[in-house]
């Protein structure tokens, strides 16, 4: 494993299951109800959450009457997920780096789940595959954190205790990437992780869509589609083609 693969080693662990257990699924289906409705995507869809983690977002769009196909690279993620599969719902393993094999009508990226890499080419690498992997006329909708607004608003160390383990989080923006370190102890044993996401701006963002042959339709600021004010809006939504 590269050790530069964060993402491989903390994703796929029961920990990180455990600290965001609390995670608001009301916030995510209200957006996803909000950019269907907005963008009419048709109930003959196929569409693709990737990555889609345990698939909580997976399920949901296919309580809504899509065929539905959750990727990922934790293998963790992907068993827990398979439990919940249907005729219209199926969770594969899938590297985002890695060419897909069938198109989709729409790709969800969710709730920051891009710019994990180091290099910029392969962020660039993840796009060019989503685009060869939209049918004509097909979207990505692409769900980020606003960086300029978490720079303002950055909590530099946090306590959380959740399932009677301490966890302490230190956060900090370091070399282009905003850094969580986690650390805890459980059962006497110590265990430290840490989460790096690109600092990604819209300007950054745009030169990346424009390497990758896509083109920004519309972008949004929060999950009620507020217009995106590069200072205040807490998120940075593209939908893009």
């Amino acid at each position: 494993m590269n050790k530069s693969d964060w993402f491989t080693d903390w994703f796929n662990t029961s920990y990180y299951h455990t600290l965001y257990k609390e995670r608001n699924d009301k916030d995510a289906q209200l957006f996803m109800r909000n950019i269907i409705n907005f963008l009419k995507i048709p109930s003959s869809s196929h569409l693709l959450d990737l990555p889609c983690g345990k698939g909580r977002h997976s399920i949901y769009l296919n309580s809504l009457g899509y065929k539905v196909t959750g990727a990922d690279l934790s293998v963790n993620s992907i068993q827990a997920a398979k439990k919940y599969e249907n005729n219209t719902l199926d969770f594969k393993l899938k590297d985002m780096r890695k060419p897909f094999n069938i198109k989709y009508d729409a790709v969800f990226n969710l709730f920051t789940s891009f710019g994990y890499f180091e290099n910029d080419m392969d962020d660039i690498l993840v796009l060019k595959n989503i685009h060869k992997g939209l049918h004509k006329n097909g979207l990505l909708v692409l769900d980020f954190l606003n960086v300029v607004n978490v720079e303002k608003k950055l909590v530099k160390k946090e306590v959380k205790i959740v399932d009677e383990i301490t966890f302490n989080l230190q956060r900090e923006i370091k070399d282009g990437f905003i850094l969580k370190h986690i650390t805890f102890t459980d059962k006497g044993v110590n265990h430290s992780f840490s989460e790096r996401v690109k600092y990604l701006t819209l300007k950054k963002f745009e030169s990346y869509f424009f390497e990758a042959g896509l083109k920004i339709n519309h972008i949004f600021g929060d999950y009620h589609l507020a217009k995106f004010n590069p200072e205040t809006s807490e998120r940075l939504i593209f939908v893009v083609s």
